[in-house]
């Protein structure tokens, strides 16, 4: 009886841990996406209903701010702005970035590891920094103002990041793979296209999502490379954002950032089988 009442106390007690985890990463995710969800209820209420003292969770939702900024061309110009250059960011950065680490880790240079971390280090350099220098060479070359030049822009913080990553992911495969594709008369870059990218599909898939994110978000170099052709939806919600000192609509203001969260959560949703699986594999063989 000793043995049979250990185990029910041992499973007791297994389901309280269960129990307490499961708890414990509800309210985590709670607190995480309460700032979220509150901006979408805002996005649904009036104006006066914004600012009732206590807040209440209980009103009459209303799609007038959706309606007025859905109408304005700009909007809907400024989001496909905003696709166009996390798209284009996310796979140049995701060549050239997988192709410098796959150098880094497997091509034997002197000082390589130095050359990585100083790539690396770059990334602590203040944005505002790159900013002004990166403003003045677009407009001595006339090229302010548009896709190509936020593209590249974007690069300068992305290709690191994406470089650093597939590195130890390279790292972590056996160098055997290559080895044989070259013995049997592929050059370096055919071992590279036909055996590791395969390989790495999960990997790489999983950092272009990343990348596309931090670029579809970034703020600071679309403000100040960009003025009305290739203007991205971060622009337009910090105009917004400015206007809200001088008593503009805080409903319409959330409406917008509601307009640019759901497409990241949409496309996070569809394609969350390769996320996973590529962070999942990062994890195992790093």
């Amino acid at each position: 009886m000793s043995a049979i009442a250990h185990h029910a106390a041992t499973r007791r007690r297994s389901r309280f841990g269960s129990r307490l985890r499961i708890s414990a990463g509800v309210v985590v995710c709670f607190i995480f996406l309460f700032p979220l969800i509150w901006m979408v209820l805002t996005s649904f209420k009036e104006q006066r209903d914004i600012f009732t003292m206590p807040p209440t969770l209980f009103f009459t939702p209303t799609l007038e701010s959706y309606t007025t900024y859905l109408q304005r061309p700009d909007i809907w110009r400024r989001l496909v702005n905003t696709v166009i250059v996390a798209v284009g960011s996310g796979l140049v950065s995701i060549v050239a970035g997988a192709m410098a680490g796959y150098a880094l880790a497997r091509i034997r240079l002197r000082g390589a590891g130095m050359i990585g971390l100083l790539i690396v280090l770059s990334r602590g350099v203040p944005p505002i920094a790159l900013a002004v220098p990166m403003f003045l060479v677009a407009r001595k070359l006339g090229l302010t103002d548009q896709h190509i030049t936020l593209i590249l822009a974007y690069c300068t913080f992305l290709i690191p990041y994406v470089m650093w990553l597939m590195r130890g992911f390279f790292l972590s495969l056996p160098k055997e793979l290559e080895e044989s594709a070259m013995i049997d008369g592929c050059s370096r870059f055919g071992a590279f296209f036909k055996i590791i990218v395969p390989i790495s599909l999960p990997g790489l898939l999983s950092t272009l999502i990343f990348s596309m994110i931090l670029a579809w978000e970034e703020l600071l170099f679309a403000l100040v490379l960009t003025n009305r052709n290739a203007s991205t939806i971060p622009v337009a919600i910090q105009g917004i954002a400015g206007d809200t000192i001088n008593g503009a609509n805080w409903a319409a203001l959330t409406a917008v950032g509601t307009i640019t969260v759901l497409p990241v959560v949409v496309f996070a949703m569809l394609v969350q089988k390769w996320l996973v699986q590529g962070m999942a594999d990062g994890a195992t063989k790093g």
